[in-house]
Protein backbone atom coordinates (compact mmCIF):
# COMPACT_ATOMS: atom_id res chain seq x y z
CA UNK A 1 0.00 0.00 0.00
CA UNK A 2 1.49 3.61 -0.99
CA UNK A 3 2.30 5.29 2.36
CA UNK A 4 4.02 8.81 3.10
CA UNK A 5 7.22 8.50 4.25
CA UNK A 6 10.53 9.97 5.38
CA UNK A 7 13.19 8.88 3.52
CA UNK A 8 16.16 9.33 5.45
CA UNK A 9 19.89 7.80 5.05
CA UNK A 10 20.11 4.51 6.98
CA UNK A 11 23.10 6.16 9.23
CA UNK A 12 20.44 9.01 10.39
CA UNK A 13 17.27 6.23 10.92
CA UNK A 14 17.19 5.89 14.17
CA UNK A 15 17.68 9.69 15.00
CA UNK A 16 15.21 10.52 12.75
CA UNK A 17 12.63 7.90 13.68
CA UNK A 18 12.69 9.19 17.36
CA UNK A 19 12.88 13.04 16.40
CA UNK A 20 9.23 12.01 14.50
CA UNK A 21 7.77 9.47 17.23
CA UNK A 22 9.00 12.70 20.12
CA UNK A 23 5.72 14.74 17.90
CA UNK A 24 3.64 11.69 17.26
CA UNK A 25 4.36 12.03 13.63
CA UNK A 26 5.29 7.92 13.18
CA UNK A 27 2.34 5.81 11.38
CA UNK A 28 2.54 2.94 13.60
CA UNK A 29 -0.04 1.03 11.42
CA UNK A 30 3.21 0.37 8.78
CA UNK A 31 6.83 -1.41 8.67
CA UNK A 32 9.56 0.57 8.43
CA UNK A 33 11.10 -0.77 5.31
CA UNK A 34 15.44 -0.95 4.70
CA UNK A 35 16.45 -0.52 1.23
CA UNK A 36 19.36 0.55 -1.08
CA UNK A 37 20.88 2.33 2.11
CA UNK A 38 17.65 4.11 2.58
CA UNK A 39 14.94 4.01 5.66
CA UNK A 40 11.60 4.82 4.57
CA UNK A 41 9.53 6.14 8.01
CA UNK A 42 5.83 5.71 7.44
CA UNK A 43 4.26 9.12 8.87
CA UNK A 44 0.57 10.40 10.25
CA UNK A 45 0.87 14.11 9.01
CA UNK A 46 3.12 14.46 5.92
CA UNK A 47 2.45 18.66 6.35
CA UNK A 48 3.58 18.77 9.89
CA UNK A 49 7.23 16.86 9.13
CA UNK A 50 9.88 19.22 10.02
CA UNK A 51 10.99 21.22 6.08
CA UNK A 52 14.89 19.50 6.07
CA UNK A 53 13.53 15.94 5.70
CA UNK A 54 12.32 14.10 2.92
CA UNK A 55 8.63 12.92 2.27
CA UNK A 56 8.15 9.93 -0.57
CA UNK A 57 5.31 8.24 -1.84
CA UNK A 58 6.10 4.10 -0.88
CA UNK A 59 4.59 0.91 -0.94
CA UNK A 60 5.00 -0.59 2.79
CA UNK A 61 3.96 -3.49 4.10
CA UNK A 62 1.34 -3.14 7.08
CA UNK A 63 1.94 -4.15 10.43
CA UNK A 64 0.48 -7.28 10.95
CA UNK A 65 0.98 -7.09 14.72
CA UNK A 66 -0.85 -4.15 15.45
CA UNK A 67 -4.61 -3.26 15.46
CA UNK A 68 -5.07 -0.20 13.81
CA UNK A 69 -8.18 2.25 14.64
CA UNK A 70 -8.67 2.53 11.14
CA UNK A 71 -9.24 -1.62 11.20
CA UNK A 72 -12.52 -1.48 13.49
CA UNK A 73 -14.32 1.35 11.33
CA UNK A 74 -15.80 1.60 8.25
CA UNK A 75 -14.58 5.44 7.76
CA UNK A 76 -11.63 7.38 7.69
CA UNK A 77 -10.24 7.10 11.29
CA UNK A 78 -9.23 10.98 11.99
CA UNK A 79 -7.83 11.84 15.75
CA UNK A 80 -4.76 13.99 17.46
CA UNK A 81 -2.72 12.69 20.00
CA UNK A 82 -1.75 14.25 23.46
CA UNK A 83 -0.09 11.89 25.18
CA UNK A 84 -2.26 8.85 25.98
CA UNK A 85 -5.48 11.08 25.55
CA UNK A 86 -6.87 11.30 22.11
CA UNK A 87 -9.10 14.00 20.30
CA UNK A 88 -11.71 13.68 17.99
CA UNK A 89 -13.92 16.15 16.30
CA UNK A 90 -17.13 14.16 15.71
CA UNK A 91 -20.81 15.74 14.97
CA UNK A 92 -22.39 12.27 14.42
CA UNK A 93 -22.75 10.53 18.33
CA UNK A 94 -23.00 7.01 16.86
CA UNK A 95 -19.85 7.52 14.48
CA UNK A 96 -18.45 9.15 17.74
CA UNK A 97 -18.61 6.26 19.59
CA UNK A 98 -17.62 3.59 16.98
CA UNK A 99 -14.20 5.91 16.92
CA UNK A 100 -13.86 5.72 20.79
CA UNK A 101 -14.33 2.14 20.84
CA UNK A 102 -11.99 1.81 17.76
CA UNK A 103 -9.53 4.00 19.98
CA UNK A 104 -10.09 2.09 23.23
CA UNK A 105 -9.51 -1.58 21.16
CA UNK A 106 -6.87 -0.57 19.21
CA UNK A 107 -3.08 -1.38 20.13
CA UNK A 108 -2.67 2.59 20.86
CA UNK A 109 -1.50 3.57 23.37
CA UNK A 110 -5.19 5.35 24.90
CA UNK A 111 -6.39 5.84 28.51
CA UNK A 112 -9.17 8.93 27.33
CA UNK A 113 -10.92 9.66 24.19
CA UNK A 114 -12.60 13.20 24.06
CA UNK A 115 -14.88 14.93 21.06
CA UNK A 116 -14.53 18.51 20.64
CA UNK A 117 -18.15 19.77 22.36
CA UNK A 118 -17.39 23.70 21.49
CA UNK A 119 -15.08 25.55 19.27
CA UNK A 120 -12.21 27.86 21.34
CA UNK A 121 -14.00 30.41 23.69
CA UNK A 122 -13.16 33.09 26.12
CA UNK A 123 -9.61 35.46 27.33
CA UNK A 124 -8.36 31.44 27.85
CA UNK A 125 -8.96 29.90 24.70
CA UNK A 126 -10.39 26.76 26.42
CA UNK A 127 -12.89 24.28 25.17
CA UNK A 128 -15.73 22.32 26.22
CA UNK A 129 -15.14 18.61 25.96
CA UNK A 130 -17.02 15.24 25.56
CA UNK A 131 -15.57 12.13 27.48
CA UNK A 132 -16.02 9.25 25.04
CA UNK A 133 -13.86 6.61 26.47
CA UNK A 134 -11.73 6.60 29.98
CA UNK A 135 -11.93 9.59 32.39
CA UNK A 136 -9.95 13.10 32.56
CA UNK A 137 -8.98 15.54 30.44
CA UNK A 138 -5.54 15.62 31.90
CA UNK A 139 -2.19 14.29 29.77
CA UNK A 140 1.71 14.45 29.79
CA UNK A 141 2.86 15.45 25.95
CA UNK A 142 6.50 14.94 24.91
CA UNK A 143 7.44 17.20 21.74
CA UNK A 144 10.92 17.56 20.63
CA UNK A 145 12.87 16.31 24.11
CA UNK A 146 10.42 18.09 26.34
CA UNK A 147 7.93 16.63 28.53
CA UNK A 148 4.26 18.78 28.85
CA UNK A 149 1.62 18.27 32.09
CA UNK A 150 -2.00 19.66 30.63
CA UNK A 151 -5.34 19.79 31.37
CA UNK A 152 -7.04 20.06 27.99
CA UNK A 153 -10.27 21.72 29.86
CA UNK A 154 -8.50 24.35 31.56
CA UNK A 155 -5.55 24.89 29.07
CA UNK A 156 -5.30 25.34 25.44
CA UNK A 157 -2.45 23.42 23.87
CA UNK A 158 -2.19 22.21 20.19
CA UNK A 159 -0.38 19.40 19.11
CA UNK A 160 -0.25 20.34 15.21
CA UNK A 161 1.53 23.56 16.35
CA UNK A 162 4.91 21.38 17.13
CA UNK A 163 6.72 21.81 14.10
CA UNK A 164 5.98 24.95 13.83
CA UNK A 165 7.32 25.75 17.24
CA UNK A 166 10.49 23.74 16.80
CA UNK A 167 11.15 26.24 14.21
CA UNK A 168 11.44 28.91 16.29
CA UNK A 169 13.29 26.68 18.84
CA UNK A 170 16.08 26.15 16.43
CA UNK A 171 17.02 30.26 16.16
CA UNK A 172 17.32 30.43 20.49
CA UNK A 173 20.90 30.83 21.36
CA UNK A 174 22.16 30.53 25.00
CA UNK A 175 22.41 33.17 26.86
CA UNK A 176 19.02 35.59 25.00
CA UNK A 177 16.42 36.73 27.01
CA UNK A 178 13.33 35.57 25.44
CA UNK A 179 9.24 36.50 26.37
CA UNK A 180 6.01 34.97 25.57
CA UNK A 181 3.81 36.89 25.96
CA UNK A 182 1.28 34.26 26.04
CA UNK A 183 3.00 31.28 27.27
CA UNK A 184 -0.06 28.64 27.99
CA UNK A 185 1.76 25.95 29.58
CA UNK A 186 5.08 26.34 28.56
CA UNK A 187 5.61 25.02 24.59
CA UNK A 188 8.03 28.14 23.43
CA UNK A 189 9.40 28.80 27.00
CA UNK A 190 10.68 25.87 27.74
CA UNK A 191 12.26 24.37 25.17
CA UNK A 192 14.17 28.28 24.91
CA UNK A 193 15.06 27.22 28.49
CA UNK A 194 16.73 23.80 27.79
CA UNK A 195 18.87 25.70 24.77
CA UNK A 196 20.34 28.20 27.76
CA UNK A 197 18.00 31.34 27.68
CA UNK A 198 16.65 33.14 29.96
CA UNK A 199 13.02 33.31 30.21
CA UNK A 200 9.44 35.07 30.87
CA UNK A 201 6.08 33.49 29.98
CA UNK A 202 3.17 35.83 30.45
CA UNK A 203 -0.51 34.57 30.28
CA UNK A 204 -4.04 35.50 31.64
CA UNK A 205 -5.04 32.20 32.79
CA UNK A 206 -4.28 30.83 36.09
CA UNK A 207 -4.25 27.33 35.72
CA UNK A 208 -1.55 27.81 32.46
CA UNK A 209 0.64 29.31 34.67
CA UNK A 210 0.69 26.41 37.08
CA UNK A 211 1.00 24.40 34.81
CA UNK A 212 4.12 26.41 32.95
CA UNK A 213 5.58 26.24 36.02
CA UNK A 214 4.88 22.60 36.97
CA UNK A 215 6.47 21.74 33.30
CA UNK A 216 9.32 24.13 33.96
CA UNK A 217 9.98 21.58 36.97
CA UNK A 218 9.45 18.40 34.80
CA UNK A 219 12.31 19.44 32.18
CA UNK A 220 14.57 20.48 34.61
CA UNK A 221 14.74 24.84 34.03
CA UNK A 222 12.98 25.78 36.45
CA UNK A 223 15.87 28.60 37.19
CA UNK A 224 15.71 29.82 33.83
CA UNK A 225 12.01 30.73 33.66
CA UNK A 226 9.48 33.27 34.96
CA UNK A 227 6.37 33.08 34.91
CA UNK A 228 3.56 35.70 35.57
CA UNK A 229 -0.14 35.67 36.01
CA UNK A 230 -1.92 38.74 34.78
CA UNK A 231 -2.71 40.66 30.78
CA UNK A 232 0.66 41.45 29.58
CA UNK A 233 0.27 44.88 28.41
CA UNK A 234 -0.80 45.51 32.65
CA UNK A 235 2.45 43.57 33.79
CA UNK A 236 5.10 45.51 31.77
CA UNK A 237 2.83 49.17 32.73
CA UNK A 238 3.01 48.30 36.02
CA UNK A 239 6.92 47.58 36.06
CA UNK A 240 9.57 48.59 34.33
CA UNK A 241 11.76 45.44 35.06
CA UNK A 242 10.62 44.06 31.43
CA UNK A 243 11.31 47.42 29.67
CA UNK A 244 14.00 47.25 26.79
CA UNK A 245 14.70 43.86 28.04
CA UNK A 246 13.90 41.37 25.41
CA UNK A 247 16.15 40.20 22.79
CA UNK A 248 13.28 37.38 21.16
CA UNK A 249 9.41 37.80 21.80
CA UNK A 250 6.56 35.18 21.13
CA UNK A 251 3.19 36.84 20.29
CA UNK A 252 1.15 33.61 19.68
CA UNK A 253 -2.04 35.23 19.92
CA UNK A 254 -3.14 35.12 15.84
CA UNK A 255 -6.87 36.64 16.48
CA UNK A 256 -5.72 39.54 18.20
CA UNK A 257 -1.96 40.15 18.91
CA UNK A 258 -2.16 43.56 16.71
CA UNK A 259 -3.28 44.82 20.21
CA UNK A 260 -0.17 44.12 22.05
CA UNK A 261 2.28 45.31 19.59
CA UNK A 262 2.55 48.56 21.41
CA UNK A 263 3.85 46.64 24.95
CA UNK A 264 5.55 44.79 22.31
CA UNK A 265 7.34 47.15 21.45
CA UNK A 266 8.06 48.43 25.11
CA UNK A 267 9.89 44.56 25.83
CA UNK A 268 12.28 45.05 22.78
CA UNK A 269 15.36 45.51 23.48
CA UNK A 270 18.42 47.04 20.88
CA UNK A 271 18.22 44.27 18.42
CA UNK A 272 15.59 41.94 18.98
CA UNK A 273 12.80 39.66 17.05
CA UNK A 274 9.37 39.19 17.45
CA UNK A 275 7.81 36.18 16.12
CA UNK A 276 4.45 37.16 15.12
CA UNK A 277 1.63 34.97 14.38
CA UNK A 278 -1.78 36.27 12.65
CA UNK A 279 -4.87 35.03 11.00
CA UNK A 280 -5.19 36.48 7.59
CA UNK A 281 -7.39 36.06 4.25
CA UNK A 282 -5.85 34.50 1.68
CA UNK A 283 -5.88 37.76 -0.77
CA UNK A 284 -3.28 39.37 1.87
CA UNK A 285 -1.83 36.91 4.01
CA UNK A 286 1.07 39.12 5.37
CA UNK A 287 -0.15 42.94 4.48
CA UNK A 288 -2.02 43.69 7.43
CA UNK A 289 0.56 42.63 10.46
CA UNK A 290 3.37 44.10 8.72
CA UNK A 291 1.59 47.29 8.49
CA UNK A 292 0.74 47.28 12.25
CA UNK A 293 4.12 46.09 13.42
CA UNK A 294 5.64 49.04 11.74
CA UNK A 295 3.42 51.56 13.14
CA UNK A 296 4.08 50.05 16.42
CA UNK A 297 7.83 50.05 16.01
CA UNK A 298 9.16 52.27 13.43
CA UNK A 299 9.13 55.63 15.46
CA UNK A 300 11.99 53.63 17.36
CA UNK A 301 13.51 50.87 15.37
CA UNK A 302 14.36 49.97 11.89
CA UNK A 303 11.96 46.99 10.97
CA UNK A 304 13.19 44.37 9.01
CA UNK A 305 10.46 41.42 7.89
CA UNK A 306 13.26 38.03 7.96
CA UNK A 307 10.35 35.30 7.45
CA UNK A 308 7.24 34.99 6.06
CA UNK A 309 5.49 31.70 5.96
CA UNK A 310 2.07 30.08 6.35
CA UNK A 311 1.48 28.00 9.67
CA UNK A 312 -1.21 25.75 8.88
CA UNK A 313 -5.14 26.35 7.44
CA UNK A 314 -7.22 27.99 9.44
CA UNK A 315 -10.80 28.15 7.63
CA UNK A 316 -12.29 28.29 3.75
CA UNK A 317 -9.49 31.51 1.88
CA UNK A 318 -7.89 31.89 5.64
CA UNK A 319 -3.93 30.78 6.69
CA UNK A 320 -2.86 31.02 10.02
CA UNK A 321 0.70 32.67 9.41
CA UNK A 322 3.97 33.60 11.14
CA UNK A 323 6.69 36.60 10.32
CA UNK A 324 9.81 36.52 11.99
CA UNK A 325 10.49 40.34 12.48
CA UNK A 326 13.74 42.16 13.76
CA UNK A 327 13.50 45.78 15.41
CA UNK A 328 17.04 47.33 15.42
CA UNK A 329 17.11 50.31 17.92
Amino acid sequence: MSVQCVRVDREAGEETRQRLAEVDLVEDGYDIVVEDGWLYIPVTDPASVPADLDVVARDLPVRETQTMPGDLVDFTASYERIGDVIVVDEDDPERAAALADALMDSDLPVRTVLNRASKIKGETRVRDWEILAGDGTEAVHREYGCEFAIDLAKVYFSPRLATERHRVVEQVSEGERAFDMFAGVGPFVIPFATRGAECVGCDVNEAAIEYLRENAERNGVEDRITAIRGDVRDVVAGSSEYVDWADRIVMNLPHSADEFLDTAVELAGDDCVIHYYDIQHEDDLFGPGERAIREAAESEYDVTVETRHPVRSYAPHEQNVVMDVRLTR
